[in-house]
């Protein structure tokens, strides 16, 4: 468990900035003790034993622990974005999510509201939830946090986004980021066990491993790949993506100003091949648009 006075000297995420967030003094992700949203409805694009054939009841969070200059949700995820809700409210869209049939509730990008939403959690138990519930995350973890997700989170799909610390922080602000993504994801893996899906391919249990390949950085796709093969073989699922799109402050940064080279892509599902994934996602070519992005138009909120 974890109590909400830790937001008094904040250390819910890795930053560990110690930031008082009753106060105005924000710390590094601007949020303070209210839950910002900015829209819970069915996606429908997630991976394909996430979304299914109903849905996934997708709760999206205001505000981030990164900064990553290619983000293509910045403007919530930076611009502030959103509606502040009070926890009893947020178990209520959990609950309106279930009444939708939705396959599960997706929390994205929920890292530094984790207290809250463990709250919010145990008041909609109590109420009837019981649909899986999905921890959708950049990575960039506080290892005691996510020990505090046990028994709350079924499926976690975290990024593991760079293996080389420079791009990581040039590009996300994150420093170590490696390092902390991947002792985080060893304990989500501890908690959820080998993937488990019910009778319609709809995970319910395990764990999802996102990478999106930037412009440039196939070596370093590699590295990442490489690690978790190495690490959990078919254990997790692998999913490769292929989406990036230039937009926000990319183009301040000419080395991925510029779309995905297709061959370097291609390049990596063959080194994956290689190592011997069996447990992979792919996407398809046409990915790269600003279509997929949501209207953050506070829906369902």
């Amino acid at each position: 468990m974890i109590d909400l006075k830790i937001l008094n000297h904040c250390t819910v995420c890795a930053r560990n900035c110690g930031s008082n967030r009753n106060t105005e003094n924000l710390g590094f992700c601007k949020s303070g003790t209210a839950v910002k949203l900015a829209k819970a409805y069915g996606h429908m694009w997630e991976e394909p034993c996430i979304s299914g054939e109903k849905g996934s009841g997708t709760v999206f969070f205001s505000n981030c622990n990164l900064r990553c200059v290619f983000c293509q949700n910045h403007d919530i995820s930076q611009e502030d974005i959103g509606r502040e809700v009070s926890i009893k409210r947020l178990s209520e869209i959990f609950l309106e999510q279930q009444a939708k049939g939705f396959h599960n509730i997706n929390l994205v990008n929920p890292t530094h509201y984790i207290p809250q939403i463990i709250c919010a959690l145990d008041i909609a138990k109590e109420r009837g939830l019981s649909i899986p519930i999905v921890y959708n995350s950049n990575g960039y973890e506080n290892l005691e946090s996510i020990k505090a997700l046990k028994g709350y989170i079924d499926v976690y799909i975290p990024d593991l986004k760079y293996f080389n610390d420079k791009y990581a922080i040039k590009y996300s602000k994150a420093p170590n980021y490696f390092n902390i993504a991947s002792e985080a994801i060893k304990e989500m893996v501890e908690q959820v066990g080998p993937c488990k899906f019910d009778e319609n391919g709809i995970m319910t249990k395990g764990l999802i491993i996102r990478h999106l390949m930037l412009p440039g950085l196939l070596f370093d796709s590699k590295k990442v790949v490489d690690y978790i093969f190495k690490t959990f073989g078919d254990n997790v699922f692998l999913s490769l993506m292929n989406q990036y799109t230039p937009m926000f402050k990319a183009s301040e940064y000419p080395e991925i100003n510029k779309p995905l080279n297709p061959g370097h892509y291609d390049s990596l599902i063959d080194h994956c091949l290689d190592l011997g994934f069996k447990n992979a996602f792919i996407q398809e070519s046409g990915s790269n648009t600003t279509a997929f992005v949501p209207d953050f138009n506070l829906q369902g909120i």
